[in-house]
C-alpha cells in the first residue's frame, strides 16, 4: 500500500481472510477478558494499529473515548472498534459486519464460560480453591487495567510528561482502596479539575 498511515487506515481492501482475522483475534481475547474488555485493549491495541494498520492510534483512542463517556456497557468500545475497522474497509456495510464480528467475537467464548463457570462456582463457594482462585484474579486484574491505561496515555507521545494525571490517578486509587467515598463524588473533583485545567 503507498501513502500516509492515516490514508492506509482510511482505504482498505479486506478480504474473506481479513474478516475472519478480525473475528478469530476477538474469539481469542475474549476469554483473556479478566476484568472486562478494556483489560485487552492493549492486544487489541497491538494487533489493531501496530500489526494490520486497520486503524489510526487517533481512531483507536477515540472508539475507547467516545465508548466510555457513552452510557452503557462497559464492551461499547469493541462495537465501535470493529466498525471503524469495516468503515475504513468500505463504508457502512462493512461496518455493521465489522461491529458483529467483533462483539460475537468477544461475547461468545467469555459468555459461556462466565455462565458455566459462575454456576459451578456457586455450587462449590465454599471450597479453598475457589476462594483462592478469586482472591489470585485481583491482582492480574489491576496489572491488565495499568497496562491499559499505559497504552492509551502513551499514543500521543510520552506517558511521562503528564505526571500531574497520573499523580491523580494514583490518589485516586489510594482513596477508593482506602476509604469508603462515593465513586461519583471522586467523578466530580476529576471533572472539576479538569474543567479548570488542573490536569
Amino acid at each position: 500500500m503507498t501513502g500516509t498511515m492515516t490514508d492506509q487506515a482510511l482505504h482498505l481492501v479486506f478480504k474473506v481472510g481479513d474478516w475472519f482475522d478480525l473475528f478469530v483475534h476477538y474469539l481469542s481475547l475474549s476469554l483473556l477478558s479478566i476484568g472486562g474488555a478494556i483489560s485487552t485493549a492493549p492486544d487489541m491495541h497491538r494487533f489493531l494499529v501496530e500489526q494490520q494498520h486497520w486503524l489510526t492510534d487517533a481512531q483507536f483512542n477515540a472508539s475507547i473515548a467516545i465508548a466510555q463517556a457513552a452510557p452503557g456497557p462497559n464492551v461499547l468500545f469493541i462495537a465501535l472498534l470493529g466498525w471503524n475497522v469495516g468503515h475504513n474497509a468500505g463504508g457502512m456495510l462493512p461496518g455493521l459486519l465489522g461491529v458483529c464480528l467483533a462483539l460475537l467475537g468477544i461475547l461468545i467464548p467469555s459468555t459461556t464460560l462466565t455462565y458455566v463457570a459462575a454456576q459451578w462456582g456457586h455450587r462449590n463457594r465454599e471450597l479453598p480453591a475457589v476462594r483462592a482462585f478469586k482472591q489470585g484474579m485481583a491482582p492480574i486484574v489491576i496489572a491488565l487495567l495499568i497496562a491499559t491505561s499505559w497504552i492509551l496515555a502513551s499514543a500521543n507521545g510520552s506517558a511521562l510528561k503528564d505526571w500531574p494525571v497520573w499523580l491523580l490517578t494514583v490518589v485516586t486509587a489510594v482513596i477508593v482502596w482506602r476509604t469508603r467515598l462515593h465513586l461519583l463524588w471522586l467523578l466530580g473533583a476529576g471533572a472539576l479539575l479538569g474543567w479548570y485545567g488542573l490536569v
